[in-house]
C-alpha cells in the first residue's frame, strides 16, 4: 500500500498543501506548530474517520473556515484509488474514484494507516475504549462480515438500553438478549483470534526493543464472566442493569492488558516503557496486516525524536529500514542518515502550514 499524492486544505493551521509522494521514508521537518502533525492527521483521518489528537471532529477545521477537505491517490493491491473526505456543517462526505459513497466505512476500507504519536502511550494506560478502537479497526480490514456484526451488536445494546430504562417484560428483554448474545459470540471470537496472532508477532518485537522486561503477555478480557456464557451472563445481570439503566456486560466492556516477566501490572512500568510498549504493539498490529493482507499499512511515527531516546530510535529505524512499508515521519531535525540506508528518503520542509520539497 502507497501513498501517492495527498492534497489538505483548511486541517489545522494548515490553509492548502499538496504533497507528491515517493516509495520509502518522508520525512516532515521543521517546528513545533508549523503543521507537520496536521500532515499526518489528514493522511490517519483516511484511514480511522478521526483524529489521533482529538475525538472533537470541528477542531480539526482550520479556525475560522467552514470546512476541510483532504484528496489521496492511493496504490493498493496494484490499482490506484482517489480519496476524498470533507467535513461541514457537522457532516462528513466521502468521494472514492469520484463517485459520494454512502458510508464512510467504504472509504475507510482502501486505506490503512498505523500511527504512532505523543498521545499512544494511551493504548497501554488509557481507557478501554483506545484497546478496542485498536483490535476493531484491525478485524474491519481483515474480517469481511466485520462491520454488519458491528452494526448488528450496537443496535442490540441500544435497543436493550432502551427497555432497561422502561417497564419492559423480561420476556421483551429476551428477544434482545438473544440478538446480543448471537453478535457478541462473533465479535468475541474474532478478537480473541486477532489478539493471540498479535501475541506471537508482539513478542518478537518486545525482545528487540524491549529485552530487559523479559517475555511479553497479551491477555484478553471479553466482558463477562467467562466462566459463563454471555446469554447467562446478562439474565445474572438483568436486575442490576435495570437499576443502572444500561447493560454492563458484552463485548463493548471488552479490554486486552499487557504484562512483562519484570512488569507484571501496567504500574510497574515507566512513562518511556508504555511508549515503547504501544510502540511495538502498533508496529506488531502492522506486521500482522502485511502477514494477513500480504501488503503493509502506512506507518506515521509523529515526533519520534522526542518520543524515544536515541538509541531506541536507532533499533525502530533499523527495523523500519529492513520492511516494505511507506513510513512518514515528523520532527523539529533530521534523521540521522546512516538510520536508514535501504529506503528512498524524501524530506519536507513545513513552516507556518506551508509545505515545500526539499530533496
Amino acid at each position: 500500500m502507497e501513498l501517492l499524492e495527498l492534497r489538505l486544505s483548511n486541517v489545522r493551521n494548515v490553509e492548502a498543501a499538496e504533497i507528491a509522494f515517493r516509495s520509502g521514508a518522508s520525512e516532515f521537518i521543521g517546528a513545533n506548530g508549523a503543521g507537520k502533525t496536521s500532515v499526518l492527521e489528514a493522511v490517519y483521518m483516511l484511514s480511522h474517520g478521526r483524529s489521533f489528537r482529538s475525538t472533537k471532529r470541528e477542531s480539526l477545521i482550520r479556525f475560522g473556515q467552514p470546512s476541510l477537505e483532504v484528496f489521496a491517490e492511493v496504490k493498493r493491491a496494484g490499482r490506484i484509488h482517489r480519496l476524498g473526505l470533507s467535513r461541514q456543517r457537522g457532516d462528513w462526505t466521502a468521494r472514492l474514484d469520484g463517485a459520494e459513497v454512502g458510508a464512510l466505512s467504504d472509504l475507510l476500507r482502501e486505506i490503512a494507516v498505523v500511527c504512532f504519536e505523543p498521545g499512544s502511550h494511551a493504548l497501554i494506560s488509557g481507557p478501554s475504549d483506545e484497546r478496542r478502537h485498536f483490535m476493531d479497526w484491525a478485524l474491519f480490514h481483515v474480517e469481511p462480515g466485520f462491520t454488519e456484526v458491528a452494526r448488528r451488536y450496537r443496535r442490540a445494546v441500544k435497543q436493550r438500553n432502551a427497555l432497561l430504562r422502561g417497564t419492559a417484560s423480561n420476556e421483551e428483554l429476551d428477544v434482545w438478549d438473544v440478538e446480543l448474545a448471537r453478535a457478541a459470540t462473533v465479535l468475541d471470537e474474532w478478537r480473541s483470534a486477532y489478539l493471540f496472532e498479535l501475541t506471537e508477532v508482539s513478542r518478537t518485537l518486545s525482545a528487540a526493543f524491549l529485552p530487559e522486561l523479559g517475555t511479553m503477555k497479551l491477555s484478553y478480557e471479553r466482558g463477562w464472566n467467562s466462566d459463563v456464557g454471555l446469554s447467562d451472563a446478562l439474565r445474572q445481570r438483568r436486575e442490576r442493569d435495570r437499576e443502572r439503566g444500561h447493560t454492563t456486560v458484552g463485548p463493548h466492556r471488552g479490554d486486552w492488558r499487557i504484562a512483562f516477566d519484570a512488569a507484571p501490572e501496567r504500574e510497574h512500568l515507566s512513562r518511556g516503557q508504555e511508549k515503547l510498549t504501544a510502540l511495538i504493539c502498533l508496529l506488531a498490529q502492522a506486521q500482522l496486516f502485511f502477514n494477513q493482507i500480504g501488503e503493509w499499512p502506512i506507518l506515521c511515527l509523529d515526533d519520534l525524536a522526542s518520543e524515544l531516546d536515541a538509541e531506541h530510535q536507532r533499533r525502530v529505524l533499523r527495523w523500519l529500514d529492513e520492511v516494505e512499508a511507506q513510513v512518514l515521519i515528523t520532527g523539529t531535525a533530521a534523521l540521522p542518515a546512516l538510520d536508514l540506508t535501504h529506503r528512498q528518503r524524501t524530506m519536507f520542509h513545513v513552516e507556518q502550514g506551508a509545505v515545500t520539497t526539499l530533496l
